[in-house]
């Protein structure tokens, strides 16, 4: 046998068995929590976050540049040496022994997290179903949050707009006063990046994500401002280990509205009562055109630059992209894909309607009236 071949295949045996392996691990979601997300994977994460923060860019984008410019060669080289004998085996072990490195780096870098047991269950928060009329309560709650903090906002002529840094520091403060609470917010040397390549990742109507090869949190500062505090919390929470896109959105929540920042408590009940609405207007419409109108203008002015915004920049791309990151979430735990969103929902009206309500919602919300 060829020694390259012979070589090539000890390798695959070896990361076959190391995937095999994690794949295992996976399948026991204790064993996961206890060895990997609250043994390994604090330490590893916060040493990337620390090696992250002393570069002002995304260090995580590059690394993406990086791989996307290997794969292109090793393309190139492979089918210029196609022909050659022995590649014809050779390079199809290549690539599957790269295939399953990437799994592998991915899994132990922050894929494990998807196999850990629910963040919710974690913070106490029950699964009760709610009915229509929970929902519209739910939503005429979240309206005068809105009206009230938007007012708030108008009369004292507080900005909105913030850099990456300020929304870094505000983030680390919301979650630092969380922590007192409950550890599971305790947020070590903070990595918060924008995005490098920002007017393509809007195009796709991406917003923010985590990197698992740099361990920074990274967002798209083109967004309109009224959305940029909570999706900081939002990508804040997947470095925490938080994987799931519905959990990070509750913690994303839960962190802004407990910041002593107008615009980041805006933020957070505003992104929630977009997801309130959508629901209040799927199963009753007639519900929807009432709370509507008792939204006040600031707010609805607000909507409607989102919606511009989104119009501008988001094409077809979005789509592909949304039903391929559709995919990723079902094959990662998530079986109901983008529709985990909404679980949000479902997890504010229990945050609200649990007997004794959840420390983690600030006292003066601590209840279902606006």
């Amino acid at each position: 046998m060829n020694p390259a071949i012979k070589t090539k295949t000890r390798r695959l045996i070896i990361l076959c068995s190391i995937a095999l392996f994690i794949f295992l691990l996976g399948l026991n979601s204790n064993v996961v929590e206890s060895v990997y997300s609250g043994g390994l994977y604090p330490l590893t994460s916060v040493a990337q976050r620390f090696i992250s923060s002393l570069f002002p860019f995304a260090v995580g984008d590059f690394l993406y540049l990086f791989l996307i410019g290997y794969c292109l060669w090793s393309v190139f080289k492979a089918i210029r040496n196609f022909k050659v004998p022995g590649q014809r085996i050779l390079i199809p072990l290549q690539l599957i022994n790269f295939i399953l490195i990437l799994y592998i780096v991915f899994k132990l870098l922050w894929g494990l997290n998807y196999s850990r047991p629910s963040i919710s269950g974690q913070l106490g928060i029950s699964h009760q179903k709610y009915t229509t009329k929970d929902l519209v309560q739910l939503g005429d709650f979240l309206i005068g949050k809105v009206n009230n903090i938007k007012g708030q906002i108008q009369s004292a002529g507080t900005k909105k707009e913030a850099g990456i840094t300020e929304l870094e520091s505000k983030s680390k403060y919301a979650y630092d006063k969380l922590a007192r609470i409950n550890p599971f917010f305790r947020y070590r040397v903070p990595a918060v990046k924008p995005v490098l390549l920002d007017w393509i990742i809007t195009k796709t109507g991406i917003e923010g994500y985590y990197s698992p090869p740099s361990g920074e949190a990274n967002v798209n500062m083109r967004l309109p401002p009224v959305g940029l505090p909570f999706v900081t919390c939002h990508e804040i929470s997947h470095e925490l280990g938080v994987a799931r896109e519905d959990e990070a959105n509750l913690v994303g929540y839960l962190v802004s509205i407990n910041s002593p920042d107008l615009n980041f408590q805006y933020s957070g009940y505003y992104n929630i009562l977009r997801s309130v609405l959508l629901e209040i207007r799927i199963k009753s419409p007639e519900d929807f055109a009432i709370l509507y109108k008792k939204i006040n203008e600031g707010t609805l002015a607000d909507f409607h630059l989102e919606q511009e915004f989104w119009k501008k920049y988001n094409s077809e791309m979005s789509g592909y992209m949304g039903s391929a990151f559709d995919q990723f979430l079902k094959i990662n735990n998530q079986p109901k894909g983008r529709d985990s969103y909404q679980d949000i929902v479902l997890w504010v009206f229990n945050l609200y309607n649990q007997p004794g309500h959840s420390p983690l919602i600030p006292a003066q919300n601590k209840t279902l009236q606006p």
